[in-house]
């Protein structure tokens, strides 16, 4: 699994998902958007590690030797330690939770950073008190078993139309669900907060007055000052 550092959790937790798919989609990675989802409670930000929950249709046999005691969501859920993300593969289906209030309190008190569904949640209500960024599709009433059986955890699934694997690295705001691949989360953490800082320069000029032509995106007379006015900052 992945371990974020303090620091680069810091850069994640301080750079905005749009931010992070832009230094994602520079490197060839468009696909990497788990659709559908939005905080259940607005405002809430995580980041973490990603380890994975498979939902299968529900059929009554499978759901008969896999659905009950120490299932598999169960064994998901007791598997989290600090930092990390469940990401639950439920196939976009509505129709029913796929976790409630007592299973994202054990999240909780495991040090989990969040859960991930593109499926329904239950308890809307009383998970948005717990605390722990929880992202959805909606809210169900119905238990797990009216549509799913959980299967198996820990292995690569499909979330949103994204692939997840465990280990990634999950990060969401207001904007929605992303998905770093481990292997290249610290350089995207690092462009990403380098873009986020010009950003906030561009905003600046633009709200000095300055037009948008050349300066969104900076041609080369825009790139220069702001290049003056970064070193500038780092000479003070």
């Amino acid at each position: 699994m992945t371990v974020l550092d303090p620091e680069l959790r810091a850069l994640l937790e301080a750079t905005p998902v749009s931010t992070l798919s832009s230094a994602l989609r520079k490197r060839g990675l468009g696909d990497v958007f788990i659709d559908g989802v939005a905080a259940n409670r607005p405002g809430h930000r995580m980041v973490g590690t990603a380890r994975t929950l498979r939902l299968l249709p529900f059929r009554a046999d499978l759901f008969a030797t896999h659905g009950g005691g120490f299932n598999a969501q169960k064994q998901a859920i007791d598997a989290l330690g600090d930092g990390d993300v469940l990401v639950v593969d439920a196939r976009g289906v509505r129709e029913a939770g796929t976790i409630g209030d007592i299973l994202v309190t054990r999240a909780k008190v495991r040090g989990a950073a969040g859960v991930v569904t593109d499926g329904a949640v239950r308890d809307a209500a009383q998970i948005a008190a717990i605390g722990l960024p929880v992202f959805s599709q909606s809210a169900h009433p119905a238990v797990l078993g009216r549509r799913h059986v959980p299967w198996e955890h820990d292995v690569p699934i499909a979330c949103g139309g994204a692939t997840v694997m465990p280990g990634d690295v999950i990060v969401g705001d207001d904007d929605g669900v992303i998905v770093i691949p481990a292997a290249v989360v610290a350089e995207v953490a690092a462009d990403a907060a380098a873009q986020e800082r010009e950003d906030a320069w561009v905003v600046e000029q633009v709200e000095a007055g300055n037009p948008i032509d050349g300066l969104f995106p900076p041609n080369a007379e825009w790139a220069a000052r702001y290049r003056a006015a970064t070193e500038h900052e780092e000479q003070r």
